[in-house]
């Protein structure tokens, strides 16, 4: 984030202080296909960076007395033919901050992290960052979505987050690699 004469501009660079989509990977379950059958794309990658190294016990405890109590990171998600956007998704991850009494946990502040409508409890502040900042999402595509012919596919990947007593607003972009997929009739 940039202060200018009061005005606070976001950052939108592909690698916005210093925090990155690392190896977005797309796959796919099979090269050709027909109008009535569906497709099967997986897609593969990492928030990496800053933001990765200072979402750790420290700094949650930090924030959690600030009553900055939850990270909140927003994704979209645009496959793509060519220019033509075939398919969005959005989807949110939230990590709200608690008091724990847990036994297994040393630490008086811990995170859960909810990912896809589902609470979990990580034990270390490894697994919490990989359940919040690793993506492996499924894509069911429709064949009829396709154009005749060799399709060339790739994802368009936007993910962001908002002001934290540990970071700042950033949005962040890239670009998966790019697969073919064949309609036949």
């Amino acid at each position: 984030m940039i202060p200018l004469t009061g005005i606070v501009l976001m950052m939108t660079d592909s690698r916005a202080g210093d925090s990155f989509i690392a190896d977005p990977v797309l796959t796919k379950s099979q090269d050709r296909i027909r109008p009535s059958e569906s497709l099967t794309l997986s897609l593969a990658f990492k928030i990496d960076g800053i933001i990765r190294e200072v979402f750790d016990q420290k700094n949650w405890e930090r924030a959690y007395n600030k009553h900055d109590n939850v990270f909140r990171i927003s994704f979209e998600i645009e496959l793509k033919s060519g220019r033509k956007k075939i398919l969005e998704s959005k989807f949110v991850r939230k990590a709200p901050l608690f008091w724990t009494r847990n036994p297994k946990i040393p630490h008086r502040i811990w995170v859960s992290v909810v990912k896809d409508d589902m609470p979990f409890y990580p034990l270390a502040v490894d697994e919490a960052k990989a359940l919040l900042f690793d993506v492996n999402k499924v894509i069911e595509l429709d064949g009829s979505r396709l154009k005749r012919g060799t399709n060339k596919l790739y994802a368009d990947i936007r993910v962001w987050w908002g002001r934290h007593a540990y970071t700042e607003p950033t949005k962040i972009t890239a670009k998966s690699n790019e697969i073919e997929v064949s309609l036949i009739e």
